[in-house]
């Protein structure tokens, strides 16, 4: 009975009561630390509930939080030359855009799309950190021209969200050369006379911080994001100096004058609402529809405007 009891029905138990729970149920916050539940972080757009941080989120998980009902159309994006170097590190460069492609689930660092954020049509891109840090190539190159053509086309304002490690060394000298490249797509905005608004997010650095990122008629950035072309690391090690606290961060740069907001992601929808509206000259957003009144309704109101006449009569 001892064995029964003693190691027989513990062992059952366990199998028996044994839960299998998944690993991406909670989130740590990086600033707080806080463990979050997903569906918390998921309904909050990726903010921590406790401290605000702004943690990195997926350019379609943007776009369906930016977009009226989640809807927007994706814009087709040229394919550029694959591996024109044929360079190669640690991995061949072909297999290093496999393993971002199969973690992430998409083609490339950008994702173009069209839509309408309470009702103004616009066109947007935004860029993927989690692939490959959303590093500057020749599809992101491509990606701008492509949504600055379709704006336009279409004669809408481009809404770009930042969010990059910088130029992709895999392709070298042809990464580089998408700085002119999506500089002239800007221009050709400015020439159409559409608004170009950029919202930085955490991380923009490099050569997009020197490229497309920078020229926006209006600067917006997301709390605490990391702006900048050199890392403080990389210029504390130059100069041999301490940075002041929170050095080119998004609050820092927008004391100094570099930025024209810093908008927490939350309100972000209806602030791009606002700008957008006052640069095209139309009236304000409708902020909700009253639904159209039913038979009934008609019939009480119609009774109601007789009732007053009928009073005047007898008088």
């Amino acid at each position: 009975m001892n064995w029964i009891t003693n190691y027989v029905r513990p062992r059952i138990n366990s199998i028996f009561s044994r839960r299998e729970v998944p690993e991406n149920l909670w989130t740590k916050c990086e600033s707080c630390g806080t463990m979050l539940f997903h569906r918390e972080v998921t309904d909050n757009l990726g903010v921590c509930t406790t401290c605000g941080h702004h943690m990195n989120i997926t350019p379609r998980a943007r776009f369906s939080a930016l977009f009226d009902g989640g809807v927007f159309n994706e814009i087709a994006v040229p394919e550029p030359i694959t591996d024109p170097l044929h360079f190669r590190d640690q991995k061949k460069y072909p297999d290093r855009m496999k393993a971002a492609q199969k973690s992430t689930g998409e083609r490339e660092a950008m994702l173009v799309a069209a839509g309408e954020i309470n009702r103004t049509p616009v066109v947007a891109c935004a860029q993927d950190f989690s692939f490959m840090a959303g590093s500057m190539g020749m599809y992101v190159g491509n990606a701008i021209v492509a949504a600055a053509e379709e704006a336009v086309k279409l004669k809408r304002p481009l809404i770009l969200f930042s969010a990059a490690g910088g130029a992709r060394m895999q392709e070298g000298i042809l990464s580089l050369m998408q700085m002119p490249r999506t500089t002239v797509a800007v221009q050709m905005l400015r020439e159409a006379g559409l608004p170009y608004i950029v919202v930085l997010t955490h991380p923009t650095t490099g050569g997009v911080t020197a490229s497309y990122a920078m020229l926006g008629d209006v600067q917006i950035a997301e709390p605490g994001a990391l702006i900048c072309f050199a890392g403080p690391r990389v210029i504390e090690q130059t100069i041999r100096e301490k940075l002041p606290e929170g050095f080119q961060r998004a609050e820092y740069l927008l004391e100094h004058g570099m930025l024209d907001r810093v908008t927490d992601r939350r309100e972000l929808r209806s602030e791009l609402t606002t700008i957008l509206r006052m640069l095209l000259g139309l009236p304000p957003a409708i902020a909700g529809d009253l639904p159209a009144p039913g038979a009934e309704a008609l019939a009480e109101a119609a009774a109601a405007e007789a009732q007053p006449a009928k009073k005047k009569t007898a008088k």
